[in-house]
C-alpha cells in the first residue's frame, strides 16, 4: 500500500522536490498528490507519472484542503509562509507531519505543545537559508566541542546569484528566487549583529554600504551586507559566549553600492502608491523620484542628485535596466514604488530558459581550544542546470524531499516544531546531499579576530 505525500504549492523551487519524490516512489511505494491553486502550470510528465496525482487546490477553500490533508500521510507545505497555518491547524486536527521550509513564525510556534502530545513531528527551515545553513553550521558546531572547543566566532552569508557562465549583465545578478524579497531586503528595522563583543546596528538607509568582502575559490570575490536579525540563532545554536555572531546575504562586489541608489532615490519603498502608475514609461517612473527642471534632461537631473559621473560604471548600470526608456510602460495599477522597481528589473534580470543560476553559502567558525585559537572557513557552490532545475530549487527542494522521507522512514521521530539542528536530522540529510553536488568544502585558516587587551573601542 503507497505512502501517500501531499505537496501543497508547485512553484520555483519544487522541481527537484518533486523530481526526488516520483524518482523514490516505487522503491519507498510513495504516490504523490501535488495540489496547486494553478495546476495547468505543471509539466505534462508530472500530471501523467504513475505515482502521482494533480490536484486543483485553493488553500482558502478550506472543505478541499482538510480533504486533501485528512487522505494524506504527510504535508509538505511549499507556500508562501503567510499561509502555512492553514495547513499546520489541519495537521493538528487529523494529526499528519508537517514540513516547511519556511522560517518558524510566532503562529506556527503555538502549535509545539499539540504537535508533541500527538507524536507530529513539525519540521520547518529545511530548505537552503534557513536549512542547510543550519544543518553545516551546527554539524561543525558540534563537532568543534566535541572535541573540547568553545566557539568565539560564527559568520555565515548565503547568495543566489547568476552562473559565471550566464552572467551578462553590469549587476553581475539575475533573479533566482522571489523578486519581492529581493527588493524590499532590509526593510523593516535595523540589522542587528554581535561584533568581537559589542552590538551592533545598522539602519535600512546604511545596510548597502556597510559590506564585508571575502574569496571563494576558483569564483573569486563576493561581499555580503548583514542579515535583519543575527541574534535570532544565538540561542538555537548554543552560542550564548560567543564574540562574534553575524549572518548576512551574498552577492558579486559592486552590487550593494549600485542597489544604494535605489534607496537614495526612494524606489524601494513599499509604503505607498503611485498615482496613474499604469500606462507610465519607465523614464517618467524615474523621473517622478527627481527635482523639477525646465530645461535639464532626466538623466542630467539623476546623475546630478546621485553625484554620478557620465564615465562612472554606476551611470552605465543605470542605463543597462532601461530607466530612461519612454517606450517601455508600466502595466501595473496604483503600484508601490518596490512593486514597480520589481517589474523594471524583472524585464532585465529574468533568467533565460537555458541560463543557469548559483547558490553559494560562506560559513566562517572561531574556536578555542587548549589555549590556542583557529579559524575554519567553509563554502559550498551548486550550480543550476537551467531556468526550472535551478541551483535554488535544488538547495531549497532537496532537503525537504529528503527530510519528508527521513519521517515517514521515522528515521526522524523527535516531535514537536521545530528546525534542523539535531544530529538525527543534518547528519543523514548533509551526507545524502553530497550524492547531489551540494558539499561543503572546509579550510583551516589563521583565527583572525582581536586582541581584547590592544582594543579599547570596538
Amino acid at each position: 500500500m503507497s505512502r501517500k505525500i501531499l505537496v501543497v504549492g508547485a512553484g520555483k523551487s519544487t522541481s527537484y522536490l518533486i523530481d526526488y519524490f516520483l524518482e523514490k516512489s516505487e522503491s519507498e511505494k510513495l504516490h504523490l498528490t501535488i495540489g496547486d491553486i494553478n495546476p495547468d502550470a505543471i509539466p505534462e510528465h508530472i500530471v501523467n507519472h504513475t505515482n502521482c496525482s494533480v490536484i486543483p487546490l485553493d488553500i482558502f477553500d478550506t472543505e478541499n484542503r482538510q480533504i486533501a490533508i485528512e487522505q494524506s500521510d504527510i504535508v509538505v507545505s511549499m507556500l508562501p509562509a503567510r499561509m502555512h497555518m492553514e495547513v499546520a491547524r489541519d495537521c493538528i486536527t487529523f494529526e499528519k507531519h508537517l514540513v516547511t521550509a519556511s522560517y518558524v513564525s510566532k503562529e506556527i510556534k503555538t502549535l509545539d505543545t499539540e504537535a508533541k502530545k500527538k507524536g507530529l513531528v513539525f519540521m520547518n527551515e529545511i530548505g537552503l537559508d534557513p536549512g542547510i545553513d543550519h544543518m553545516s553550521a551546527m554539524q561543525v558546531i558540534d563537532r568543534i566541542r566535541d572535541q573540547g572547543g568553545q566557539m568565539i566566532l560564527f559568520e555565515s552569508f548565503t547568495g543566489g546569484l547568476v552562473a559565471p557562465e550566464s552572467d551578462d549583465n553590469l549587476w553581475n545578478y539575475k533573479f533566482t528566487w522571489n523578486p519581492r524579497n529581493v527588493v524590499v531586503a532590509g526593510q523593516g528595522g535595523a540589522a542587528k549583529f554581535l561584533q568581537e563583543g559589542t552590538y551592533k546596528y545598522i539602519p535600512y538607509h546604511k545596510l548597502f554600504r556597510r559590506t564585508e568582502f571575502f574569496e571563494i575559490e576558483g569564483y573569486g570575490r563576493f561581499e555580503g551586507y548583514a542579515n535583519r536579525d543575527s541574534l535570532d540563532y544565538r540561542e538555537a545554536y548554543g552560542l550564548h559566549d560567543v564574540l562574534t555572531l553575524y549572518r548576512g546575504t551574498m552577492r558579486r562586489v559592486g552590487f550593494s553600492k549600485a542597489w544604494n541608489m535605489f534607496i537614495e532615490l526612494g524606489m524601494t519603498d513599499d509604503s505607498y502608491t503611485i498615482e496613474n502608475s499604469k500606462g507610465m514609461s519607465f523614464r517618467e517612473f524615474t523621473n517622478s523620484f527627481l527635482p523639477y527642471s525646465p530645461t535639464d534632461s532626466v538623466e542630467l537631473k539623476l546623475r546630478h542628485y546621485l553625484k554620478i559621473e557620465q564615465d562612472d560604471i554606476m551611470w552605465e548600470k543605470f542605463l543597462e535596466l532601461n530607466l530612461f526608456d519612454s517606450n517601455k510602460i508600466i502595466p501595473l495599477e496604483q503600484g508601490t514604488p518596490a512593486q514597480i522597481l520589481q517589474y523594471i528589473l524583472e524585464d532585465s534580470w529574468t533568467l533565460k530558459e537555458n541560463e543557469k543560476d548559483m547558490v553559494v553559502m560562506y560559513h566562517k567558525f572561531g574556536y578555542e581550544l587548549s589555549g590556542k585559537t583557529f579559524q575554519i572557513d567553509a563554502n559550498m557552490v551548486v550550480i543550476g542546470e537551467n531556468r526550472t532545475h535551478t541551483a535554488m530549487a535544488k538547495t531549497v527542494g532537496l532537503p525537504v524531499a529528503i527530510a519528508t522521507l527521513a519521517i515517514l522512514n521515522r528515521k526522524i521521530t523527535t516531535p514537536g516544531v521545530q528546525i534542523p539542528i539535531k544530529k538525527e536530522v543534518y547528519e543523514p540529510i548533509l551526507e545524502e546531499l553530497k550524492a547531489y553536488g551540494v558539499i561543503f568544502k572546509e579550510y583551516d585558516v589563521p583565527y583572525l579576530g582581536y586582541n581584547p587587551e590592544s582594543v579599547y573601542d570596538k
